[in-house]
């Protein structure tokens, strides 16, 4: 697995981070002041509370190092969405909605993002730019020309706003052991035992020891070398090679700590996911109702049955929930083997092939939504027999459920979606699901809602 683990870390609080944190929700508070101030609206007691609501639900921001400006386009009105529709819901909830300027308030959703978005690109051109760089750049050295050592330094040259100089790898091996696809031998210093002279006559800043755990006498006899020197030293452990989930750093009453297999969604995450989750389902239910109405009407007249199937699933932490579905069948599976749906499956009613091709029929988990056991994206939920039997055949297959399982995932947004009548086909699936566990943000889950969305009006393998 490469160096790309999302590692939970404290870090050094620069100018460059302040900002980071200070942007987004100073940005947004700025508008509306300057809105108020253009339109001659007084500054009552009431936005000074919109205010301090504002800075509680966006800070400390949620900056995107994008590849591309639509890509920041697609962060940007995410979480603006979020942000607004919390406060939209909370003022329509409460009633205080209607005491402020509509003027205002129209013209503060559509400006903010805009403003947000050009303030990102400005700010990251500024951090890009040579002057920049010149202030803040640091020298940097590492310790091992290892497979972590070679995406330590990839890192440090391909992300300038690290502000860090690669000076050049230290090590005993000799040029022709290593990768030479990878290493230049331009970039061997030296071996480690000219480390410590190197770092003094060149003020070096950094060193990054990037040598196996094994190499425990070489790391403290070089330690031990450094002593002399005032250069920061940082150990980087090869743990980061393995296949880790949400790796992060605390601790235990002052004992340091490396998480390899945790959830995305503790503290602030998995507030902000749960928010999110009950904002959009309330939502989405309350524009569906008419729909829910009718399709439950049609479910009825289709076949003899309850409105419902409800199937056992693994939901969070692997305990079992009853999910909701419009049933589309006229028997209903949920004992200790369950035969998936398939093409042309003759248990499918007519108008259960209906809801099954446009996906209306996963409507009712916006209800597994709302009682928390399921969010709206995550890893799909399997019949608790498909768990059974393939948490024994694929690896890390229950990791999946270190998260609510979701109406739709990673997986049914890259082709995973259907039947999956072999282990290679399950395992791809899986791969997706933990891939969405490493990687998850905000935005991730609004790309798969929206893609979703697309799925439902093209997607040929829903059956």
């Amino acid at each position: 697995m490469k160096f790309r683990q999302n590692l939970s870390y404290s870090k050094e609080l620069t100018p460059q981070l302040l900002v980071k944190m200070l942007l987004d929700p100073m940005l947004i508070i700025i508008t509306l002041v300057a809105l108020m101030f253009y339109f001659d609206e007084p500054a009552t007691p009431k936005y000074f509370v919109v205010i301090t609501i504002i800075f509680a639900l966006s800070f400390p921001g949620t900056w995107s190092r994008a590849d591309s400006i639509w890509d920041d386009l697609i962060h940007v009105i995410s979480n603006w969405i979020f942000t607004a529709g919390i406060l939209m819901l909370f003022g329509y909830a409460t009633g205080y909605l209607d005491t402020f300027s509509r003027v205002i308030i129209v013209n503060w959703l559509w400006i903010t993002p805009i403003a947000v978005l050009l303030a990102h690109v400005a700010f990251t051109k500024f951090i890009k730019s040579i002057k920049y760089s010149s202030y803040v750049m640091r020298t940097a050295v590492i310790v091992g020309a290892s497979e972590l050592g070679i995406q330590l330094r990839n890192r440090m040259k391909h992300e300038s706003e690290l502000g860090l100089q690669f000076m050049g790898f230290f090590e005993d091996r000799a040029f022709t052991r290593l990768n030479s696809t990878e290493v230049k031998e331009n970039e061997l210093v030296g071996k480690l035992s000219l480390l410590a002279e190197y770092v003094k006559l060149n003020s070096v800043d950094l060193i990054y020891i990037a040598l196996p755990m094994t190499s425990e006498p070489r790391v403290l006899s070089l330690l031990d070398d450094l002593k002399d020197t005032t250069t920061s030293i940082y150990f980087v452990p090869d743990i980061f090679l393995f296949d880790l989930i949400q790796a992060r750093i605390s601790d235990v009453a002052g004992i340091p700590v490396i998480a390899v297999c945790e959830t995305p969604f503790s503290g602030m995450n998995g507030l902000i996911k749960r928010s999110s989750d009950i904002v959009l389902a309330a939502i989405i239910i309350l524009l569906v109702s008419p729909i829910l109405l009718m399709l439950a009407i049609g479910v009825k007249l289709s076949s003899k049955g309850p409105v419902l199937f409800k199937q056992r699933r693994y939901g969070l932490d692997g305990q079992q929930i009853i999910v909701y579905k419009f049933r589309s069948m006229i028997v209903e599976d949920d004992g200790d083997k369950v035969v998936q749906a398939t093409r042309n499956d003759n248990r499918i009613t007519p108008f259960g092939n209906f809801i099954r091709k446009t996906s209306l029929d996963e409507l009712p988990q916006f209800f597994n939504v709302m009682q928390g056991r399921m969010s709206i994206v995550g890893p799909r939920p399997h019949a608790v027999a498909h768990n059974e039997t393939y948490r024994k055949v694929i690896k890390g297959y229950m990791i999946r459920h270190k998260v609510r399982p979701g109406i739709t995932g990673w997986a049914q947004v890259n082709g995973l979606r259907g039947e999956t009548e072999t282990v290679e086909k399950m395992k791809a699936r899986i791969d997706c699901d933990l891939d969405y566990l490493r990687q998850w943000s905000l935005v991730l889950d609004m790309k798969i809602i929206l893609k979703t969305i697309k799925l439902v009006f093209m997607d040929r393998k829903a059956y």
